[in-house]
Formats: structure tokens, C-alpha cells, sequence
């Protein structure tokens, strides 16, 4: 069984600083391994340096509403590329913000009109956003007004040129962008400048394989190109190693619940510099650390 370590909540929903109420999206920060978290249903982004008690309020937390000091249903939150900035998906706003780090009044939409999920940046500082509404990603070059499709944009479908309710998202070092494929129980890889995608976990008939996957919320590619997804419907982390057809369950398993090797409702991933990996363990109000030994 892998080692677990709850890493940043309570347990419980709460409006204290040790608390969380429904984590989704949360960023890794790897010069000193801090957590930035979209506390969703506290309206808030907080972050949690290594070993804390609780955390530090750095963006919202006034309340649900649409000023630019308040955030309405945060699900992602990230660094920009120098990191100087939390680019945050404020989801009920349906907008992207910019948040400073260092001034907590400067604050700017830098996407109106777009019903977020998911945010990801590749390395060249470029953004991508998951549209749970208009089923597709966009890509925002540094300075565009307009984003390009870069995944979906053919309406809600399950052909491999659709997507459905797309949430979290993952761009690798090729810039092929990795989508938890929600409501088609799959996860889709679009190859940069493709103009369908490539079914590579879950999808179509599942009932011969091991695992089959549901609602997939999160996914991630480790440096081997492993491909680990989310599947909150069986609050389990379920691994694909490249090109396999067959899955294995990394963590979780157990069924829904609060113990040491349980989830309820898994959402976003993400790893650290040891190569621990994360989970929103979103129901449960916290973030696990999960041993998983790659190699």
C-alpha cells in the first residue's frame, strides 16, 4: 500500500485557515514546494508552504461575488512563468484572473466569457483553458485577445474531433495537451495542431477492461510517460503505462471514505520534485501525498 500524508485541510469543510471546503485545482510551486489551492466553495485561493498547520490566504476570500477582490467557485489556479502571478479559472464568474503575488490589488480579467474548468501552462509561458460549456481548449499565446482551439470546439460529442464537459488538463514538453474527458469517461491526447485527438485512457466499451474509468476529473503525465488519471466515480488513481491497454490502480480502490488509503471524489493531480504524487481529495477537504515509487 502506498504511504499517504495529508498535506494541507482538515477533513472537515471550514472558513478557517486550516480548513478547506471542496479543493479542486491546485498548483505545486517548485522552488519551495508550496501549494496554491482553489478553496472552491470558500471563494479563496490559500497557500500552504511544506510542513504547515494551515494556510495563507493570497487571493479572494471576500465572499462569493464578481468584484476584483472576490472570486466565485475558484476550480484551477497556477503560476505564470516568472511566477509573479496566480492566473486563476474563476469558474462562476466565468473569467480568468490574474492575481499578483506581491500586490494584492492588482488584479485584471484576462479572459471574459469563458466557462472555465482547467488551466495548464506549456514552456513557452502559453495558457490553456478547458471550456466545460462550449466543450473544447483554447490557447492563449503571451499578449493574444484571442485564444486559437487547440482540442473540442466541435460541439458535445464522443467522436475523437469532440469533447464532453472537459475538465482538468495536462500539456507535455511536445505541446500535446492531455484532457479529462468528463462526461465521455475518457481521457484524450490532441497532438499539437491536430484536428482530432487520440483516445488514450478509458472510453468506448469498457466492461472487459480491469478498470474501467468514470468521470475522470484530473490527469498527468509523469517523466516516463506514464498517464494517471482521476476516476472520481470509483475514488481511485488509476495508472497507464505508455502504450498499454491495461490499467492498475496506483491509489485508492478502497471505496468512497476518509481513511489513510481512501478518497472521496478525487479531482486534480500533480507531482512534486521527489516524484510524491498529489490528489484534491476534494469531498474529503484536503490534499493527499501519495508515495508512488516511479522509476
Amino acid at each position: 500500500m502506498n504511504d499517504s500524508v495529508i498535506v494541507a485541510g482538515s477533513g472537515k469543510p471550514g472558513y478557517l485557515l486550516k480548513d478547506l471546503n471542496h479543493p479542486r485545482g491546485f498548483y505545486i510551486d517548485g522552488r519551495d514546494q508550496s501549494i496554491f489551492i482553489a478553496d472552491m466553495n470558500n471563494h479563496r485561493i490559500v497557500k500552504w508552504k511544506l510542513n504547515a498547520m494551515e494556510g495563507e490566504l493570497v487571493a479572494g476570500g471576500h465572499g462569493s461575488g464578481d468584484d476584483m477582490d472576490q472570486l466565485y467557485h475558484p476550480t484551477d489556479v497556477i503560476l505564470d512563468k516568472n511566477k509573479n502571478f496566480l492566473i486563476i479559472c474563476d469558474s462562476s464568474n466565468a473569467r480568468v484572473v490574474r492575481w499578483s503575488l506581491y500586490n494584492d490589488k492588482n488584479q485584471e480579467v484576462m479572459i471574459s466569457n469563458v466557462n472555465c474548468y482547467g488551466l495548464a501552462m506549456d514552456n513557452n509561458g502559453d495558457l490553456y483553458v478547458s471550456d466545460e460549456e462550449k466543450h473544447e481548449v483554447k490557447r492563449w499565446k503571451q499578449g493574444e485577445i484571442n485564444g486559437i482551439i487547440v482540442a473540442g470546439g466541435n460541439g458535445r460529442g464522443n467522436k475523437v474531433n469532440q469533447l464532453n464537459s472537459p475538465c482538468h488538463i495536462f500539456v507535455d514538453n511536445d505541446y500535446s495537451v492531455y484532457i479529462a474527458d468528463f462526461n465521455n469517461n475518457r481521457v484524450m491526447k490532441w497532438i499539437k495542431d491536430a484536428t482530432e485527438g487520440i483516445v488514450i485512457a478509458g472510453g468506448g466499451d469498457q466492461t472487459n477492461k480491469p478498470y474501467p474509468l468514470f468521470r475522470p476529473w484530473g490527469v498527468i503525465v509523469d517523466h516516463v510517460g506514464n498517464i494517471y488519471v482521476s476516476d472520481s466515480e470509483y475514488n481511485r488513481i488509476v495508472r497507464w503505462l505508455p502504450d498499454a491497454i491495461v490499467d492498475c490502480i496506483v491509489v485508492g480502490g478502497n471505496g468512497f471514505g476518509s481513511g489513510i488509503h481512501q478518497m472521496t471524489v478525487p479531482t486534480d493531480l500533480s507531482f512534486d520534485r521527489q516524484g510524491n504524487l498529489y490528489v484534491a481529495d476534494t469531498n474529503n477537504h484536503r490534499l493527499q501525498r501519495f508515495d508512488i515509487n516511479i522509476k
